[in-house]
């Protein structure tokens, strides 16, 4: 069996919806950006049986320099989820401050900064937001971030 099927669904944003919604500050991310970020696609959903291992795939925000490009991630929850964050990187090889050669991510919600009220929808929101925007005061590939 092949997967190729998995990959061609995904979820599409309703325009009318998201037009009669106020848009809604989330955290550190502009609503300008937020508006941008809203249209990129993102799709997420388990790999097969396991609800603990999911794929997602996101498109590189417009207007950034991975515009155009398609990102797979792998998201690993613990038994401990909602309450731990999960384990989300990169399969897809990215030059990025915040991100390694390994996948991992470096960004506050996945760590420290975890809240149980976050979604899967805002982490992929994040992980957008921080393609767009760099965060060299704390990188994890110190020779891109300077």
């Amino acid at each position: 069996g092949s997967s190729d099927g998995d990959q061609r669904e995904s979820v599409q944003p309703e325009p009318e919806r998201e037009q009669v919604q106020p848009k809604k500050k989330e955290g550190k991310i502009s609503s300008k950006t937020a508006a941008k970020l809203s249209t990129s696609a993102k799709s997420a959903g388990p790999k097969g049986d396991n609800i603990y291992e999911w794929r997602s795939t996101i498109l590189g925000p417009p207007g950034s320099v991975y515009e155009g490009g398609v990102f797979f991630l792998d998201i690993t929850f613990s038994p401990d989820y909602p309450f731990k964050p999960p384990k989300v990187t990169f399969r897809t090889r990215i030059y990025h401050c915040n991100i390694n050669s390994q996948g991992v991510i470096c960004l506050d919600i996945l760590k420290d900064n975890w809240s149980p009220a976050l979604t899967i929808s805002k982490v992929l929101l994040s992980i957008c937001s921080l393609l767009t925007d760099c965060n060299p005061a704390d990188p994890l590939v110190g020779s891109i971030a300077t």
